[in-house]
């Protein structure tokens, strides 16, 4: 009898667990928004800056870097120039050469006396060796797990920290896709190695980075880092409008869902979209199908054979038939795992950080996200995003109705769990 009654109450506890680490936001976006005015038109800037949180600022530079070649190097020599304070945030740090090279990088600068900060989160930095972070923190840089395994989180274990932030001197910032681990190395020569976009920032907007970074190190530690040291007064640098908002569950969650969808709803002749995990919702598909009834040309680029999971390929493909039939092209990047986020509307303006287009993304995960308005920025892009396309295997509807009838079950089994994925 007492053991019947052990059993119940374990399963029971479990179950609540599940729901809770499943459960969406309060918050959610039920209904398709209306198509209103162009990106290039002011109202639709004016409205993006208040209703995704921060203002748009100007004098900004950002810096679009490839591959791990250009990526890693531009970061490293930021972090061995800081000389007052580092902020760093990351999903993925894991050992190896890159891992390795990080790590001495830090601990040299706190040798130094930089007040050096990191945030890693617990799951993404599973194949982080401790003696890393022994290293680390002997040095005196101050590392934190973002929501390590506690009984007391247990329902929040699901919510993971997606954001990749850096900030050198509260002066130089970076975001973009990349993870610290030798897969992002190189120059996606082979399928071993990532292609990947990271993105150097400067002027008024690097405060917003901070700003993002404070996010997340509050929740860990209970502490604000502020001050001088981490919010200077910066001058502007360039030409290039920009603003860095954030989304987690615990606030905000629907911002990324919200700005996808108001881009998508304002183009009125393109889209461009490179997405290392495309598993769009409803309301995505219907404004994307709206756009392509409107004329805009929607172009897709998305990992092709190489792909870290085979399970979200599945559930992607599940969603093409109807984009697919209204006129969207999906290419898939043929030489090796796609990792960019990168969209592009009109030529007009250019998103990236660490969102993917997908639930998850959307309502589970702690994402960050770069918008620059630039025509010039815009159009650079471009040209790197149709280097891209040209190795990029087209995808066609025919292709998508003759697929396995053992991927079609499959679809059917991972439906419920999407938001998952």
């Amino acid at each position: 009898m007492i053991w019947t009654i052990v059993i119940t109450a374990l399963v029971t506890v479990l179950a609540v667990v599940l729901a809770m680490n499943f459960a969406t936001p309060e918050k959610k976006l039920e209904r398709k928004l209306v198509h209103r005015y162009a990106v290039a038109d002011p109202q639709f800037r004016r409205e993006m800056g208040v209703m995704l949180g921060p203002s748009i600022t100007r004098g900004n530079r950002i810096t679009a870097l490839q591959n791990g070649d250009e990526i890693f190097p531009a970061m490293l020599e930021a972090i061995r120039a800081a000389q007052k304070t580092i902020t760093f945030e990351t999903y993925i740090y894991w050992s190896g050469d890159i891992g390795e090279e990080f790590t001495k990088a830090l601990t040299e600068r706190a040798r130094a006396g930089v007040a050096v900060n990191v945030t890693v989160d617990w799951a993404g930095s599973f194949k982080m060796d401790q003696e890393l972070v022994d290293r680390m923190t002997s040095a005196g840089v101050r590392v934190h797990h973002y929501r390590p395994l506690h009984w007391y989180n247990l329902g929040r274990l699901n919510n993971r920290t997606h954001r990749k932030l850096l900030v050198v001197d509260g002066r130089v910032g970076f975001t973009g896709g990349v993870g610290i681990a030798d897969q992002w190395m190189g120059h996606a020569q082979d399928p071993d190695h990532w292609r990947e976009s990271h993105f150097k920032i400067e002027g008024p907007v690097v405060a917003q980075v901070q700003a993002a970074f404070n996010d997340n190190w509050i929740k860990t530690t209970g502490e604000v880092l502020n001050g001088a040291e981490y919010f200077p007064e910066l001058d502007p640098v360039g030409d290039m409008d920009a603003h860095l908002f954030i989304a987690s569950p615990a606030g905000g969650s629907e911002s990324m869902h919200l700005m996808y969808l108001m881009a998508i709803e304002a183009a009125t002749r393109s889209i461009d979209m490179a997405a290392s995990y495309f598993v769009p919702d409803p309301l995505a598909i219907k404004a994307l199908l709206a756009a392509r009834q409107r004329g805009v040309r929607v172009r897709i680029l998305l990992p092709g054979k190489h792909i870290d999971s085979e399970t979200v390929r599945i559930a992607s493909k599940a969603e093409w038939g109807p984009l697919l039939l209204a006129g969207v092209e999906i290419l898939e990047y043929q030489p090796t795992m796609l990792h960019t986020k990168l969209v592009i509307v009109d030529n007009e303006m250019v998103s990236v950080g660490s969102t993917n287009f997908d639930i998850r993304s959307f309502q589970l995960n702690d994402e960050a996200s770069l918008n620059v308005y630039d025509r010039e920025f815009a159009q650079s892009m471009t040209a790197v995003f149709e280097k891209d396309l040209q190795q990029g295997k087209p995808y066609s509807y025919e292709q998508w109705q003759q697929r396995p009838m053992k991927e079609k079950l499959m679809e059917k089994f991972l439906l419920p769990i999407k938001s998952q994925l």
